[in-house]
């Protein structure tokens, strides 16, 4: 054997290992939840139930106003996703297309932004929208993340890559400017925008902290608050019933990733290209 091929089997051994621990908690939950609480607790565990309970799945949804909570998380996902992915390329063109005094400084700036938790902004924030009578609406949901600073950086990367000739060229037809930006560039960067925007929907859509402290009632709690609400029922964790909510922000993210991991791979092969 030579070392090529060892060094091959090597590497293979070593990403299944990983891809096995990375896998093997969606496994445990996925199987927790169609056990009962009995079996759950028993010691020493198994992976597999004994019998598949899918009327735990049934239980939980009838726990809440689920079908209320994934309407919620939809709106907010894919509205902070639309304003962040337009807000970006407007900025990603600024930064890197147009020459201005200070572009370079406030970049870096914006860039800076990446180094700031949320959390550090709660406060704040949540004074001015409860000022303003907006807690428990969409609002303060939403706006706090309208701007992405990591959008911003990964797209106007992906900007520089395309030629001024085009822009130059759409510009000499009439195109406007946002036409140059939506029609002619966001359409030559789209393994980066929907890489970016898969980040941005796993992120916000399994967001818990920044729901928890603007909401106050069930009218705009998103689905992690209410998966979490499972625990506060009865008198102790039923760990079925919340293994299988837990499904049920899980699943919806597994789907959405089998439809664009083909794009996210074309990104990454794309970016050690260059």
């Amino acid at each position: 054997m030579n070392r090529a091929r060892l060094l091959g089997i090597v590497v293979l051994v070593f990403l299944t290992t990983f891809a096995l621990i990375e896998v093997f908690p969606y496994l445990w939950m996925a199987m927790g939840s169609l056990k009962s609480l009995k079996e759950i607790n028993r010691f020493p565990p198994t992976i597999f139930p004994s019998s598949f309970l899918w009327e735990n799945y049934v239980k939980a949804w009838q726990s809440g106003p689920f079908p209320r909570y994934f309407l919620n998380s939809f709106i907010v996902t894919f509205s902070i996703l639309g304003i962040q992915l337009f807000l970006a390329c407007m900025a990603a063109y600024a930064f890197s297309k147009i020459r201005f005094p200070g572009r370079d400084f406030l970049f870096y700036v914006v860039i800076m932004c990446l180094i700031v938790p949320p959390q550090v902004r709660f406060v704040p924030l949540f004074i001015m929208f409860s000022k303003v009578n907006l807690i428990n609406t969409y609002f303060p949901l939403v706006l706090p993340y309208a701007t992405s600073a990591l959008g911003t950086f990964l797209i106007r990367q992906a900007f520089m890559d395309i030629s001024d000739d085009t822009i130059a060229a759409a510009k000499m037809d009439g195109a406007s400017t946002l036409r140059i930006i939506f029609r002619i560039m966001a359409p030559m960067a789209k393994p980066t925008i929907v890489a970016f925007s898969l980040f941005s929907i796993v992120y916000h859509w399994n967001e818990y902290f920044w729901p928890l402290v603007m909401t106050t009632d069930e009218t705009v709690r998103t689905l992690p608050l209410g998966v979490a609400m499972l625990r506060e029922q009865g008198t102790g964790a039923r760990w079925h019933i919340i293994m299988a909510g837990n499904m049920f922000v899980v699943v919806p993210m597994l789907v959405v990733f089998a439809f664009v991991q083909r794009t996210i791979m074309r990104s990454f092969t794309m970016a050690t290209m260059k």
